[in-house]
Parts: C-alpha cells; structure tokens; sequence
C-alpha cells in the first residue's frame, strides 16, 4: 500500500490543527455559556429573596407603626424601628446593585454565547464532512473569536459559585480541561473525536 505524499499528508495535518484548536473554542464557549446562565439564576434567586423579605420587612413595620400608635409602648417602637433600618438597608442594597439589571444581562450574554457555540458546532460539522476548506475555516474561525470578543467586552463578570455550577451541569467534578473525551460529552456522536480511528 503506498504512503501518502508530504504534499497529501500536509493538508491533512493542517486540517487536524486547526480542528483541534476549534474543538477547544468550541468547549470553552460551552463552559462560558452555562456559566453565564448559572450566574443569571443565582442572582434571580438572591433578587426573588431580596424581594421576599422586603414585603416581610414593610409588612411588619406597618403592623408595628399601628401597634405603636395604639399601644403607646416602647417595646414596639423599638421593635419597628430596628426593622426599618433592615428593610432601609435592603432598599439601599437594592439601590446600588441592580440584581434585575445584572440578571438580564447574564441572560443577554449567555443567548449570544449560545448562538456562537451553535456557529462553532456548524464549523466542526463542517469538517468532518468536508465541506469547507482551510481559508473558509478560518475565516469563520476568526469571525467566531471577533463576535467572542465582542460579548466579552460587555459581559459582566461571573463567580466561582456559578463556575462550579456549570462544571457540575456539564460534567460532574471535572477541572476546566478541554480533553477528547470531554469535548465529546458534548458534541453529538458523529462530531465524536474518540470514534473516528
């Protein structure tokens, strides 16, 4: 059986570089898209609580202001004056951190990291079908890493809570290492890595 030529081998060998290096796009978008929805959750959940405890809070200074009035005693005075300075610093939280604000941004963010994912899942179809060739690949490459940059520009930053979530989601207890078999927990079978010999 004859050995294929370095000028045939070459092509190929280009094409697995830069696969590989799309395939390692590809998961990091996968991590930074749930993390983006996981960071929008937990701080829908804080915003719901914040919200809770501010009816709670009112509701009590409203029943303690009429006990006050009819009562005449100190107790109650005091009772809803320390429940009005919670809730007051629940207002003033609420103020200067706009968790609503923050929470559709995440969605924002996380909606277009979506759609990128979708555009480098396409790409790697692409090549396993071969369907595109190097100067097409990589010009969808570099349009996928500017359209990156511009959602991170204006993403606001995540936390290690919603990382950790994410990781869980994703892949129980595993570090943030893009290997074959990872990145092929999410891509469908034919797109497997691990499959192809």
């Amino acid at each position: 059986m004859a050995q294929p030529s370095p000028s045939e081998s070459a092509p190929n060998e280009s094409m697995q570089v830069i696969e590989s290096q799309i395939r390692e796009c590809y998961g990091r978008v996968v991590y930074s898209h749930k993390t983006h929805e996981k960071c929008a959750d937990i701080l829908d959940k804080k915003l719901k609580l914040i919200k809770f405890w501010q009816i709670v809070l009112s509701a009590v200074i409203t029943g303690g202001l009429i006990v006050t009035i009819l009562d005449k005693t100190k107790i109650a005075s005091v009772l809803t004056g320390l429940v009005s300075t919670g809730l007051l610093v629940l207002n003033a939280y609420t103020k200067n951190y706009n968790l609503g604000e923050l929470v559709q941004v995440h969605t924002d963010a996380a909606v277009k990291l979506w759609a990128i994912r979708e555009s480098y899942l396409s790409v790697l179809t692409d090549i396993k079908i071969h369907d595109v060739d190097m100067v097409q690949i990589r010009h969808k490459r570099d349009q996928l890493q500017n359209e990156l940059v511009d959602v991170y520009k204006i993403a606001p930053r995540t936390n290690f809570k919603a990382y950790t979530e994410a990781q869980k989601a994703l892949k129980e207890s595993e570090e943030m290492t893009f290997s074959d078999e990872e990145i092929d927990n999410f891509l469908p079978e034919p797109l497997k890595k691990a499959g192809i010999k």
